[in-house]
């Protein structure tokens, strides 16, 4: 059956489907599930499939290129920046200690210079499996955890040119000369990826605009001519791929195309190598090399300890605390991407034993579990900063709290209007917030183009608009408002509202998406998801089960004190000031906090509330506990509005529009529902504004 492609491919798709599935039910980790199903049926077991056959070497390591693209696309350049001498610091401690001590235990059980050397940059790599938790804590903006970010470049960097080096050793004659040419060509080569590529796609991208198919296949084609020329140089392709990653990463930013190359390799070519890795496990193999545990001992002992000593010097040089210390060991201890990369290469170049991959498999497990569960514990009481306004004066506050590009410009709210039956509600919602702000409302129709531009269908759409922009004009008669009525033909509806908001120069867009029914098709893609990709101001995705007028009481939750928070506050003590309504601030904490820290916290969320809204009828509550969801759901019983922020997950399997626990919540509310989303470049203008650095305590919603 191995020899057959279709049946070998049709097997894998069978297994990454159904096998991750059931072993993330029994709360095991998925990838030792894909593991397990490659020893199950590969050629130590049912015999199913083989690791020889064409289609399984050209599918993982298609894999094996795209886990190391991914590893480079993950890292966040920007976080990097901010503590760039930080960073390179604490990647130097974190890659020379367990570089020093790994090619020690490779000395120690027999191996020679250059396979212990080999060894020894297995242990500096890192793979950030953790970087979920602290997203979810709120604590990225810790120092400890930006430099630890930020360490992974030059980590995962140097790992990898050892790798290189080493295997160039092996496979040629040593001199210094050959040495010399490799390091040469490698900076070479890097200088090429890193700069070349960047500034072709920068290019690229302006010329195509929003041709997201061209822009994935031309990300295809420069990950794979760098993994290309990464073999012509003479070093190994997971070294291109990963330069790779980091040329695009500024490129690409975190837009659909991004979404769409990480989807891909998620759910198909990421998977089967591991799988393939699986194929490469002799079980009986295995437990011999288990039952003389004393290989596999030392690199669980030597990693966990030297990654323990880097983090311990960091602390004496950058005067860390020891729960910043603490985090910063368990971010940097899950071994995964780099390091099954590295150990796969060296195994199949014959520099590295079958043991040495059966120890690091074994790590790979014990990290990639001990790391987040450490961090999930360490990282719930870290400091953060929050961004504070230096200019308290009202005009300075209107202009940070306001959506408004120019604080001179009236407030312009653009309603797509599409759907009979949402649209009063949403002329209402929006007429409710240009009345506090003086603005304006503008109505918008957007008709899909056809081929053909007297087409009796488009003839009967543009009818249809005309007539929803003429109710939306006598609505806005009935709340007391200016209403605007824009009506435009355009390629997409979603292309179609994101040119002409931009156009308006509006301040908020205010969007309906219907009632409960198929919430998360709406919510994951489709006009909402292209519309919070594209857009140049936030926008409001609401739904609304009354009238806005009859909205009393209205519940924000929210995850730290931060100027992201103090806008979702603005836009709900806009609406309460004009229905005269209640707002309450829900944070919800880490169950083991005390009583002093829940009390310190409330008072800081009053301050908060007392600098900006100093006239707002606004209830302070800070809970803790563990379900974050319930915590919402039990709140908003007795609420009538709540708004949430639109934050996108983490890259996982592709489809990024909102967090899990947003998803979850808004599922289950019976209430009216405001997801209010920033645009993919708000958070730069953020940053900019005169701020200052103040130290607070923050854990989870």
């Amino acid at each position: 059956m191995h020899l057959e492609p279709i049946v070998s491919f049709a097997i894998l798709l069978t297994v990454i489907l159904v096998v991750p599935l059931i072993f993330e039910r029994l709360k095991l980790p998925g990838l030792l599930g894909l593991l397990a199903a490659g020893v199950v049926l590969g050629p130590h077991g049912f015999h199913l499939l083989n690791n020889e056959s064409e289609t399984l070497k050209l599918l993982s390591g298609i894999g094996l290129i795209y886990l190391m693209f991914v590893a480079g696309l993950e890292i966040d350049m920007q976080q990097f920046e901010k503590t760039k001498h930080r960073s390179i610091g604490f990647g130097t401690f974190t890659f020379l200690v367990p570089l020093i001590v790994g090619t020690i235990v490779g000395r120690i059980f027999g191996f020679g210079w250059n396979a212990s050397f080999l060894i020894g940059s297995l242990f500096a790599s890192h793979t950030l499996l953790a970087y979920p938790i602290i997203s979810r804590l709120g604590v990225i903006n810790n120092e400890a955890v930006t430099v630890t970010i930020g360490a992974t470049i030059f980590t995962d960097i140097g790992s990898l040119l050892v790798l290189a080096v080493c295997i160039g050793i092996h496979q040629g004659e040593f001199s210094t000369f050959s040495l010399v040419k490799l390091l040469l060509g490698l900076v070479i080569y890097s200088a090429v990826i890193l700069f070349g590529f960047k500034w072709l796609g920068h290019e690229f991208f302006r010329r195509t605009g929003d041709e997201e198919g061209n822009q994935f296949l031309f990300i295809l084609l420069v990950v794979f001519i760098s993994a290309l020329g990464a073999e012509v140089i003479g070093v190994e392709k997971i070294v291109g791929a990963f330069l790779a990653g980091l040329a695009v990463n500024e490129v690409i930013g975190s837009g659909p195309v991004k979404e769409k190359v990480v989807f891909v390799g998620n759910v198909l070519f990421i998977p089967i190598f591991f799988v393939s890795l699986g194929l490469l496990i002799d079980i009986p193999a295995f437990i011999s090399s288990i039952s003389s545990i004393w290989l596999t001992l030392a690199i669980l002992v030597g990693l966990i300890g030297s990654k323990f000593g880097a983090a311990l010097l960091a602390k004496l040089v950058y005067h860390y605390s020891w729960r910043e210390m603490i985090t910063m060991w368990s971010l940097s201890l899950p071994q995964v991407a780099a390091t099954l990369a590295a150990t796969l290469v060296g195994y199949r170049a014959g520099l590295l034993t079958e043991n040495v991959l059966n120890g690091v498999i074994v790590l790979m497990m014990v990290t990639a579990t001990l790391g987040p569960l450490i961090t999930a514990r360490s990282a719930a009481g870290l400091t953060v900063t929050e961004l504070t306004v230096t200019d308290t004066t009202p005009e300075a506050t209107e202009s940070m709290l306001d959506w408004k590009n120019d604080p001179a410009d009236a407030l312009t709210v653009v309603v797509p209007v599409r759907n009979p039956e949402t649209e009063r509600n949403l002329i209402e919602m929006a007429a409710l917030l240009v009345r506090r702000e003086l603005g304006k409302v503008v109505a918008l129709a957007v008709t899909p183009a056809h081929l053909h531009m007297d087409a009796p269908d488009l003839e009967n759409d543009i009818q249809r608009s005309k007539n929803l922009l003429s109710n939306a004009v006598d609505l806005g008669r009935e709340f007391g408002v200016e209403v605007e009525p824009v009506a435009r033909i355009d390629q997409a509806i979603a292309q179609g509202i994101s040119h002409a908001s931009r156009e308006q120069n509006s301040s908020l867009i205010v969007m309906g998406w219907g009632t409960t029914t198929g919430l998360r098709a709406r919510l994951f893609g489709g006009v909402i998801d292209r519309v919070l990709w594209a857009s140049h101001c936030p926008v409001a995705v609401t739904r609304l089960l009354d009238s806005p007028s009859n909205i009393r009481s209205i519940l924000v939750p929210i995850e730290n004190l931060t100027q992201e928070s103090v806008r979702i506050v603005r836009f709900a003590e806009i609406l309460a000031d004009a229905n005269q309504a209640e707002v309450t601030l829900l944070h919800v904490c880490d169950r083991h906090t005390s009583n002093a820290r829940i009390a310190w916290m409330k008072s800081q969320l009053d301050l908060l509330v007392s600098r900006h809204f100093p006239q707002s009828r606004t209830t302070i509550k800070v809970m803790p506990g563990d379900n974050v969801v319930s915590a919402i759901l039990n709140a908003a019983k007795s609420c009538d509005l709540v708004v949430l922020r639109s934050r996108r997950r983490r890259l996982s399997i592709g489809q990024v529009a909102v967090s899990d626990v947003t998803t979850d919540v808004v599922r289950q509310l019976q209430c009216s529902v405001v997801l209010l989303g920033e645009p993919q470049g708000y958070q730069g203008s953020i940053r900019k504004a005169r701020v200052t650095v103040k130290k607070l305590s923050s854990t989870t919603v």
